[in-house]
């Protein structure tokens, strides 16, 4: 193995070993009757992207919104997960923590993976396409389902 195949592999375990971190975060919700980690919904929202991907409004690439769902909540390791109706919710903070956490996180793979995952966590919370509008559509039905 070459230094640079060796050093790429280097960093694609270390963001892995990093994520893994997902597992420890408990999700913040009022409609949930038991407490639920992030990667347990990062999981079950990609299975949910898989069954109902024929209910979208629009044609989706589903490849896309399951890396989208696996991905969308990997900024909780740093920045937490937020009740959203706290009082003490303030979205342009939680905003900059996610955006710093996004490039620390995501900074640890090779460049080009790092952009293609920044791209589709942005992409998420923009909602501006097909595929992240449903992927956030599926994401705020899931509470409702437990």
């Amino acid at each position: 193995m070459n230094f640079t195949l060796s050093q790429r592999l280097t960093q694609q375990l270390q963001f892995l070993i990093e994520i893994d971190k997902l597992k420890e975060i408990f999700r913040q919700s009022l409609l949930t009757q038991s407490r639920r980690r992030s990667a347990e919904h990062c999981w079950h929202l990609a299975m949910m992207a898989v069954i109902l991907v024929e209910y979208a409004n629009e044609p989706v690439n589903v490849l896309r919104v399951i890396k989208m769902a696996l991905i969308h909540d990997i900024v909780e390791i740093d920045a937490g997960d937020t009740y959203i109706y706290d009082d003490n919710y303030d979205e342009a903070i939680k905003a900059e923590q996610e955006q710093r956490a996004a490039m620390r996180i995501f900074g640890l793979l090779p460049s080009e993976q790092a952009t293609e995952l920044q791209a589709l966590w942005e992409e998420f919370e923009t909602r501006q396409t097909p595929e992240s509008r449903f992927a956030a559509a599926i994401d705020r039905l899931m509470p409702l389902l437990h």
